[in-house]
This record gives structure tokens, sequence and C-alpha cells, in this order.
């Protein structure tokens, strides 16, 4: 693989309606073989796709740098999380059970965890490869087939995922990928034998995706965007403060949903933090992402890159202060000339009120906000119509705790940030979405209980 931004990687057919059905239906022969095998049998494939994932780590983790932009160092992190996604579904999957209900005179009732059927993918281009096991993992430990749809962006790794899936055992068909933008979508949401759509992206195409779901009433899980708080109270212990600010602001080139964009800070604090993160946020190395010591890829594309380059100009002409980047980066290597690249920017003297503190800009942009007490920053982090994820840095565990139970918020961190375990649940609040990805709560939206009542007596009927 080679790094050639600006120029076309590869060309891909979009998926119109007939290759729409046909993914579909083929998924639905597929779960017919699926569903009717045991958690155990299920199980063995997930763990053998994800033990090829880990032994292919690094051409997986190259071609996503590729497909995407992010750094080599990066994307290997996204693969390390994508296979251990896939084993800590197997490992439920022989789990899965209802329960057994004791009746009056002997009768009983009990539950069964059935499948929804064929479940719809549509992932961002951010994560593309992690995204489409967060999806897949729990949906087919749970006896699901799943189509899913990749963004038009980044369509390249998931059909490595397919691959790998089929090479692991699962009956053909299983797990589909058709490739293409709003059209594709469209047809996969309005599709009779859908029976639900995970989605993650933008608040604008959640609204249509609901939309659409709800005319057939299909159940849908949206993780939409964010834009989170990050909350620095003096008390601190700074290094980690700034690292986590540094976290919670730059991983892939600042392209990510639950990212802490409003940093607050304490005001006793204030300058002596901002010195310290403008200082950290200069050393960034930028450039070749396939490079080891690259810590910031590209942005996704040239539309993207501009609408960055707009929210920063937007707010020095609304009075924030650039303390460092938001210019244009162009790498010493002649072939990386055309790259969509920028430097991290650092905005001070920012106000609630202002663009880009209240709009998801979704690049390498942190706007420093200062505040004073508790109360105050607390009412100041819920001033958003999201609510993601939400971040608190302090040596004072009791207000920790505090601060993030009154945050309006579904992901919330205590002196880190960006951490996602497969273990834990993910998922927002208000505008972010609802519905949840990983931890066993994915499991209750990738299935469906049914109730059984048995009579041990003779009925009596009241007529």
């Amino acid at each position: 693989f080679k790094m050639c931004p600006g120029r076309v990687l590869c060309k891909l057919l979009c998926s119109g309606e007939k290759e729409v059905d046909l993914a579909v239906q083929s998924a639905k022969a597929a779960f017919q073989i699926w569903s009717q095998m045991s958690g155990m049998e299920r199980s063995r494939v997930l763990l053998e796709a994800a033990r090829i994932i880990r032994e292919q780590r690094e051409e997986i983790a190259t071609l996503e740098t590729v497909n995407n932009g992010k750094s080599i160092f990066e994307a290997r992190v996204d693969i390390d999380i994508s296979w251990q996604c896939l084993e800590y579904y197997a490992g439920l999957a022989g789990s899965l059970a209802g329960e057994h209900i004791q009746l009056p005179g002997g009768s009983f009732g009990y539950t069964r965890r059935e499948p929804l059927g064929v479940c719809v993918g549509i992932g961002a281009w951010n994560y593309p490869f992690q995204i489409a096991c967060w999806k897949s993992a729990p949906a087919l430990a749970c006896g699901n087939a799943m189509v899913f749809k990749p963004s038009p962006f980044t369509p390249v790794s998931v059909v490595r995922l397919a691959e790998i899936f089929t090479e692991a055992g699962v009956p053909k068909g299983l797990f589909n990928v058709v490739q293409g933008g709003a059209a594709t979508g469209q047809f996969l949401c309005h599709h009779p034998d859908v029976a639900k759509i995970s989605f993650t992206g933008s608040v604008p195409t959640g609204i249509k995706i609901m939309e659409m779901a709800s005319k057939g009433i299909k159940p849908v899980t949206l993780e939409l965007g964010g834009k989170s708080p990050l909350i620095i109270f003096s008390d601190c212990a700074l290094e980690n403060a700034v690292n986590g600010a540094l976290m919670a602001n730059f991983l892939t080139q600042g392209e990510v949903c639950c990212n802490g964009t409003r940093v607050f800070v304490e005001r006793k604090i204030l300058d002596v933090f901002t010195k310290e993160v403008v200082k950290r946020t200069q050393k960034i190395k930028v450039g070749d992402p396939l490079l080891e010591d690259t810590r910031m890829g590209a942005l996704i594309n040239r539309p993207h890159l501009d609408r960055v380059q707009g929210f920063i100009k937007q707010a020095k002409e609304q009075g924030a202060e650039v303390l460092c980047g938001g210019d244009l980066y162009v790498p010493d290597d002649p072939k990386l000339k055309n790259g969509y690249y920028m430097r991290p920017c650092v905005l001070g003297n920012c106000t609630d009120d202002m663009t880009c503190v209240k709009e998801e800009i979704f690049g390498p942009v942190m706007s420093i906000l200062p505040f004073d007490t508790e109360e105050e920053v607390v009412e100041r982090a819920n001033n958003t119509k999201f609510g993601l994820a939400g971040g608190v840095f302090t040596r004072d565990i009791q207000k920790a705790h505090r601060v993030v139970a009154a945050l309006k918020a579904g992901m919330c961190f205590i002196n880190n940030y960006n951490i996602s375990p497969v273990e834990l649940p993910f998922g927002g609040y208000k505008a972010s979405g609802f519905g949840r990805e990983n931890g066993r709560a994915a499991i209750e939206y990738y299935s469906q209980l049914k109730t059984v009542c048995v009579e041990m007596g003779d009925v009596e009927s009241v007529f």
C-alpha cells in the first residue's frame, strides 16, 4: 500500500435497489442457517474471525490508514479493539438465555431471547473497520444476519471484514457489504425484509433514517454527533489533564464523535493549563500516516478540510484567539503535497455563544473556556443539544462522581478520555442518539424477547 493523497485509490460501483435486494435476500437465507445454530457454535466462528484479524493486524491496519488517513499507530489500536469486540461477543454468545418463572398451581412461564433477522449496519468514515465490528459482533452473536453499508469515503476495509467472516466459517451471505451513498441507505431502510437499522453518523442523516425506519416500524440504534464538555478542575494532576485534553481533541485528526471539544478550565489554572496544552499541541507530528512517528494524518477529504477551516475563520471573526495551529500543512514529501493536512488548533478567549463552541466541527480544533464554580460549569456543560460524552479531571473523587452524575451524557470519563473498552456500553443522550453499542447492553438491541405461558391444569373459563 502507498499513500496517494488527493488521488483516487479505487472505484466501486454503488449498489442500487436490485443489488440491495440481492444482498438482503442472501442475508435472509443465511439467517435461516445461522439462527438455528447454538450459541457455542456461533461463538467458535466469531473466535476464528477474531483470530484472523489478530493474525493479520498489520495488513488490516495499513489498509485502514490508506482508507481513512489516520496514523498507522492509531489504526493498529482500532484493529485491536475490533478483534477484542469479536472475542467479547463470542464469549457472550453461548450464555444468551431467557428465564423460567414459576406460576400458581404448577403452571409456569418462560422467555426466549430470539434474533431479529436481517439487521442493517450503516457506518461512518472515521472508524470504518472498528464500527463494522462494533455492529456485526453483537448482531451475529445473537443469531442475526447483517447487511453493512460503509461510508462512500471509506469503502475498502469493510470488504476485508466480509472476507474474514467467510474464511471463519459463517454461512455464505451472513455478512454482506453494499456500497453507495444516501440512495443505497434509503433502499436498505425501506426494504421490507430488514428487521433493524444501526447507524453511526451525523444528526441530520440520523433523523432521516429514523423517519424511514418508522414507516416499517423498524427499531433503530443511532450513534450521532456530539459537542462534549471536558471539565478541568484546579485540583487535577495537571500533566494528566493536559494528556486527557489532547486525547479528547486530536485522535483521528479530531474526527471523533465523542471528542471533548469544549474544554472548561477552572480560572485559577487557566494560564498554566493553556500554556502547556499549546506547547504539547505544537509538538504533534503531522504528515504521512504510514510513518511510525506520525501522530496526525490527513483529514478525510477536501470539502471537510475546507469546512473545518471555515469554522476557524468564523471563530476568529467572533473574537476567539488562535493560540496555535489551524493553518494548512504541506509535508516536505512531494508525494504528499496534495494531501488534506492541517495543523492541530487550540482556540482561546472562547465564549459559550460562539459557533465553534456550539457546533460540532469534527476536526482538530480545541476550544478553551474558563469557569469559576462547579455549579456554573455543570450548567454550561449541559447547555447543548448533544449528550454523547463528558469528562472530568480532578483529584477529588467525590466531586468527580458528583459532576458526572449531573452531566447529561451517555459516556463519561473520570481522569481519562476517549477510552472505550468493548466491555462498556457506548451511546448518547438527547440529539446524540439512543441505543447502545458494546457491553451486554448491545444484546438488548439485537434480540427480542418471546414470552411463553404454560398452563398445567384445566383452563378456567369465565364464559
